[in-house]
């Protein structure tokens, strides 16, 4: 699957799924997601019971590559700066990754990768990195199928439900 940009901005990976950069008015539709989509192997409960009333409370709608599907907001991606400093230049982090449950299964993920790993290169990264519970293996899968390699384990990282959890970092080189 190929992405690319239109003179509008947009980056659609397929004819089903078009994928934008976010806006403020995708704040509901976004917070609906974010409530309906984390389990205990793919995000943290604690995360969920203290959500506010705005999705982009923490980050901004322009850190969010969004996912459409016949022009219905289905899902998410976080990408930003890894790091701050110049000498982490080049590295871009997915801080986040959601779908609708009820859009699941129709390539919105995939999409929603192929896309940032379409503005990585445009930016002229070299690295996209992203973290992801080892319990969450239908997302490990799929980043495996978009070319990210395990580069590290952090043990017994988080207790979720009263279960140690380890996180692992995965990256794709661009």
């Amino acid at each position: 699957m190929t992405s690319s940009a239109g003179e509008d901005g947009r980056v659609s990976a397929d004819r089903e799924v078009v994928i934008r950069w976010g806006i403020e008015d995708d704040d509901a539709a976004l917070l609906r997601i974010e409530r309906t989509s984390w389990s205990p192997e793919s995000g943290f409960p604690s995360y969920l019971e203290g959500l506010g009333d705005r999705f982009f409370e923490r980050t901004g709608p322009e850190s969010h590559l969004i996912a459409e599907c016949a022009g219905v907001v289905v899902g998410y991606l976080r990408l930003q700066d890894k790091y701050q400093f110049r000498e982490g230049n080049g590295v871009l982090a997915v801080n986040g990754l959601a779908v609708a449950p009820e859009a699941r299964g129709r390539g919105v993920a995939a999409a929603l990768l192929a896309a940032a790993a379409y503005e990585g290169r445009r930016r002229d990264a070299r690295k996209i990195s992203l973290n992801v519970h080892s319990t969450n293996l239908v997302a490990r899968r799929l980043y495996e199928r978009h070319g990210y390699v395990v580069e590290g384990t952090l043990a017994d990282e988080f207790v979720i439900d009263g279960r140690p959890i380890a996180a692992l970092v995965m990256a794709k080189t661009l």
